[in-house]
Parts: structure tokens; sequence; C-alpha cells
């Protein structure tokens, strides 16, 4: 199959960026794909990404990823946005065409159809949210916006997250409160935790796991984090019986996404996440911590 990729380069960005996985994942469909489209890593310094930007299209760029800390930055340097994009405030993938730069948020879609493949859906459902940053915006509005019956987000610093709540009566902000957050568990059917805690290389996690007991079997217990693919959040979610799900195919889904956006071509989703896992899963489980 060709397509207007062919003999284009794409790249992630970001300060760090030799980390990524983006790479992997957008060579593993491109290969399954057949397509003449190479994908590389960029480090373009915290700060610096309007001085950048002007050159991308020089470059030869069709497009790129951004990660941290350029996501916000992207956002007002856009010459098109989508609405995801516009209502998360964030950039996540920019489609060169043209000269222009068209940006895009892929991150609450890919969480979505991650939810979907799992049998679970959003629409009438209560879920709890901890975390209040970048990551928990985009899923706390997509599930707003897709059917849930209410959406309560728990964070240290609730005025933080106030923003969350404009003309959004469906979503609500709490303080982490053990009392609190006992209430908030005891009539949720679904728990996401979008903190860094527990994450592969953060020197934090949960205290305890006690606020786990305050919440209905039945409810999905989901981490958006992938490193590693069983967090301890998720190891002690899974002992007391709930369905436990983790980042990986919310990584996986937003890559898929992206890469639609930059070809824009559909693209069939069950087949690329085969090929991405063929080679994702190998590189992820060699980096496993024990189990706990």
């Amino acid at each position: 199959m060709q397509n207007l990729l062919d003999g284009k380069t794409l790249a992630v960005i970001g300060d760090p960026v030799a980390h990524s996985l983006s790479p992997l994942i957008q060579q593993a469909m491109l290969d399954e794909l057949g397509w003449r489209c190479t994908y590389g890593r960029i480090h373009v310094p915290g700060g610096t990404v309007a001085a950048w930007l002007p050159g991308a299209a020089a470059s030869g760029l069709a497009g790129f990823n951004a990660t941290m800390p350029h996501k916000t930055d992207l956002v007002p340097l856009m010459d098109t946005l989508s609405e995801d994009a516009r209502l998360y405030r964030s950039v996540n993938t920019v489609v060169i065409r043209d000269g222009a730069f068209h940006g895009f948020n892929t991150d609450g879609e890919g969480f979505l159809r991650s939810l979907l493949d799992e049998g679970i859906t959003p629409e009438g459902r209560r879920a709890a949210v901890f975390g209040a940053g970048g990551a928990a915006r985009s899923v706390v509005l997509k599930l707003a916006r897709t059917g849930a019956e209410h959406v309560t987000v728990c964070c240290r610093t609730p005025e933080k997250a106030a923003a969350l709540t404009e003309n959004a009566p469906d979503i609500s902000v709490t303080d982490m409160a053990p009392d609190t957050l006992a209430q908030v568990l005891r009539s949720a059917d679904l728990f996401i935790n979008c903190t860094p805690l527990g994450m592969e290389g953060v020197n934090a996690d949960f205290a305890d796991f006690s606020f786990l007991d305050a919440l209905p079997k039945t409810a999905p217990v989901c981490d958006v984090i992938y490193r590693p693919l069983c967090t301890a959040l998720l190891h002690e979610a899974a002992r007391r019986g709930h369905l436990a799900v983790n980042g990986l195919g919310m990584l996986i889904h937003q890559a898929i996404l992206a890469l639609e956006h930059f070809s824009g071509e559909p693209l069939d989703a069950a087949a690329m996440k085969s090929a991405i896992l063929k080679k994702l899963l190998p590189a992820l489980q060699s980096e496993v911590r024990p189990q706990h």
C-alpha cells in the first residue's frame, strides 16, 4: 500500500527523549504496512520548541509526536487544533502539510479504545480518577464526554484541578483524605490511576492499598502506567478480585491514532496492535520488576 508518507520522515520530540518507545511502536506499524517511511527521535530542549518548529517543515519532517515538556507549549503554535487538543490544552501529534502545522491529541481517545478492548464501556459509570495532571485531564474529559454518569477527580491539591469542572456538571474534585476517598470509592464502578506513583524510575508508590477495600469488586482498576506492566496497584487490585488493566493499551491506541493522522488513512487497529506487540512486549517484559 502506497500513501503520502512514502519516502518521508517522522519523529518524536522531547526532553529527555532517549527512552521514548515511539520509534519502536511507529516503525513496527510502518514496516507492517510496507510504507517507506522512517521514524526517529529528536532532542528538543525544554522551552525551545517555538524556535525549533519553523525548521521542522524545512527539514523534511511529515510530522512528529511530542512528549514532555512540549505538549502545552505547542498549543499556541499550531495553525489548526483538533477538538481534543483544544479541550485538553495539549498537543501530542503534529501533522506538517503544505507548510502548516496541525495539532492533535490522541491520549483521551487512546484511553477510551483501550477500555473498549477490555469490554469496559464508560456509559453510565461512576469513575474515580487519582491525579490531576495532563494524563488525568485527557482521561477525565474523555470519560465525561462519552457518557460517564459522573467522574470524581481525587488529588492532593483540588484547587489545581478546578478547571476540569468548568461547564462540566458531571465532574467533581475532592481531596485525598481517607474518609473522602472511602466515600468516593464505595459508589464508584471504575477506578483509574493517572498519577506517576508506581512508575519505573519514580521513587514513590502508594503508602498502602487499603483504599481499594472500599471499591466494589466489580469495578475495574486501570493504571495509565505501562512501565512496569504490572504496578503494585494492579497487583493489589487483582489480588482483591478486580479486573486490572495497565496503560499498554492506551499507549498503543494513541500511537495508532497518531499514524492515522500522519497518513490521512484509517488503519486496521487489530492488525496494528498485533504488529506493535510483537516488537514492544519483549522490550517491556525485560524491564518487569519482580512480582510483589
